[in-house]
C-alpha cells in the first residue's frame, strides 16, 4: 500500500475530525480488518487476525496468529502453518520454530492496498464516531454538573446540537426553555445533566431548563457565593417564566439579597439576559413559613396567613377574587413554586390562596378554637363545637371570665363534675 495513501488518511482525520493520532490509528486498524474480511472468504474463522499500521513507514499488514504444525497433520490452513514453512520464514529472521510454536503471520493479500483504502473510507466514519465517543466520555465523566458554553450547530431528529469543547452535545425538548430559539452559530451557556449510553453511543446532555443552570449562573456572578459567604439555600424554576431562590448569609455584615441583585442590578441582570428575561425572585431564608410564604407571594399583600404544620399547608388569605388570582398566578405558576420552595426532601407542604369573607375568617377562628379546647382540655370535638357554639371561645376567655361551673352545665347540658374539671383545666392551662 503506498505510504502516502496511509499518511493521507491519518492526517486527515487528525486535523478535521481532531482527533488523537492513537485514536485514528486504532480506527484505520478496524477499518482494514473490515476491508480484509470482504476480500477473503472465510476469514472469520481465522484466529488472531488483526491489522498493523506503521505510521512511520505508511504500510499496513494484516496478521494472523497460526500454530506451527507437522506438514503431513494440517487440517485448518486458516489457523495452521506448516513446519516446513514456518522454519523457511523463521530462518530468515535467525528464529527456530519447532510443531507447536504459534507465530505470527503476514496474510497481506497482493491487491490488498487499493481495495482496503477503497473500504476504510466507507467504514472510517463509523469507527470516527466510536473513537469520538471514548473521547467525550473521558473529557465529561467527570464535568457533570458544571456550567459550560457552547455554540449551537443543527437540529438533529429533534435535539438541538451544540458544540462543547470540540465536542457535540445534545439538548432534548425537555432541556429546553419553552418558546426559545436555537440558530446555527448562537452561543449560550448550559448545564451538564449526564454522559449517558444512548441509541447513538456515548451522548452529552445538555440543559437550558435545569434549575441548576440558574444556580451555576449566580456562582459565576456572585463573588460571595463562590466563597460560601452566601448560600443558596434553594431554587425552584418553571424554566422560560420564573425562578425563586432562598438564600442565606454566613456573615452577618454581608446582605444575600444586596449581594445577589448587585449594584444598580448588575448582576441578576446578566443572569435574567442569560436566561431571556426570565423573572427571578430572590428570597431571604428563615424557618417562618408564613413569613417565607409573604415574600414569595409579594406584592400581593395578605389578609391572614394561617400555618398548618400538621397537614403540612399555609393558607393565605387575600382581599378578593383579582388578589387571590395575582398571587396564583399563571395557571397557579407562583403558588405552586412557593409551596415548592418551603418544602424540603420527604416533607412537601402545600400553599393555598383564598379570598377573604367574613365568613371564611370566622369559620377559621372557629376551627382553630375548637382545636385549642380539644387539646387543652381534654374533650372531644363534638363539645367543643357546642362551646364555640355557645360563646365559650377560648381556654383564656373561659379562665378570665370567671365562667361557672353552673354555667357550663346549664348551656351545654353536661353534669357538674365535667363542667368543674373543664373549668379547672383552663385555669391552670
Amino acid at each position: 500500500m503506498a505510504t502516502t495513501d496511509i499518511s493521507a488518511l491519518i492526517d486527515y482525520y487528525v486535523r478535521e475530525k481532531e482527533l488523537t493520532r492513537e485514536h485514528v490509528i486504532h480506527a484505520l486498524e478496524a477499518s482494514f480488518l473490515t476491508a480484509y474480511s470482504k476480500m477473503v472468504p472465510g476469514a472469520d474463522r481465522i484466529h488472531g487476525l488483526r491489522a498493523v499500521i506503521n505510521p512511520q513507514k505508511g504500510t499496513v499488514k494484516i496478521k494472523a496468529s497460526m500454530v506451527v504444525t507437522p506438514d503431513e497433520e494440517v487440517t485448518d490452513p486458516f489457523n495452521e502453518i506448516k513446519l516446513s514453512m514456518a522454519q523457511a520464514i523463521g530462518a530468515r529472521s535467525g528464529k527456530e520454530l519447532q510443531a507447536g510454536d504459534v507465530m505470527s503471520v503476514n496474510i497481506t493479500p497482493k491487491d490488498f492496498g487499493r481495495i482496503a483504502v477503497q473500504t476504510a473510507r466507507q467504514t472510517m466514519q463509523q469507527r470516527i464516531r466510536k473513537a469520538e465517543q471514548e473521547m467525550l466520555a473521558d473529557a465529561f465523566k467527570d464535568r457533570v454538573g458544571e456550567l459550560v458554553t457552547g455554540t449551537v450547530r443543527r437540529y438533529e431528529k429533534g435535539d438541538v446540537i451544540v458544540e462543547v469543547d470540540r465536542f457535540e452535545g445534545l439538548v432534548p425538548q425537555r432541556q429546553r426553555i419553552p418558546g426559545e430559539e436555537y440558530s446555527a452559530g448562537d452561543q449560550m451557556r448550559f448545564y451538564i445533566v449526564e454522559v449517558r449510553d444512548g441509541a447513538r453511543g456515548n451522548e452529552l446532555i445538555l440543559s437550558r431548563s435545569h434549575p441548576n443552570l440558574v444556580r451555576r449562573l449566580f456562582e459565576n456572578e456572585v463573588l460571595e457565593i463562590s466563597e460560601n459567604t452566601i448560600e443558596i439555600v434553594n431554587i425552584v424554576r418553571d424554566a422560560g417564566y420564573r425562578t425563586k431562590l432562598i438564600v442565606k448569609s454566613n456573615d452577618e455584615n454581608v446582605d444575600p439579597i444586596g449581594a445577589c441583585v448587585g449594584m444598580r442590578g448588575a448582576r441578576v441582570k446578566n443572569v435574567v439576559n442569560e436566561l431571556n428575561h426570565e423573572k427571578i425572585d430572590i428570597l431571604e431564608y428563615t424557618d417562618d413559613k408564613a413569613v417565607m410564604v409573604q415574600e414569595s407571594l409579594a406584592p400581593i399583600e395578605p389578609v391572614k396567613i394561617t400555618v398548618d404544620n400538621e397537614s403540612r399547608v399555609v393558607t393565605v388569605y387575600v382581599a378578593d377574587d383579582k388578589a387571590a388570582a395575582k398571587a396564583k398566578g399563571r395557571r397557579g405558576q407562583n403558588v405552586r413554586l412557593t409551596a415548592r420552595l418551603i418544602s424540603t426532601p420527604g416533607n412537601r407542604w402545600d400553599v393555598r390562596v383564598e379570598p377573604h369573607n367574613s365568613d371564611t375568617v370566622a369559620q377559621t377562628h372557629a376551627r382553630e378554637g375548637a382545636n385549642e379546647l380539644v387539646n387543652v382540655l381534654g374533650i372531644s370535638p363534638e363539645l367543643a363545637a357546642s362551646m364555640i357554639a355557645c360563646g365559650f371561645t377560648t381556654v383564656q376567655g373561659i379562665a378570665a371570665f370567671g365562667v361557672q361551673a353552673e354555667d357550663l352545665v346549664e348551656a351545654l347540658g353536661i353534669d357538674t363534675e365535667q363542667a368543674q374539671d373543664i373549668i379547672t383545666k383552663a385555669q391552670n392551662a
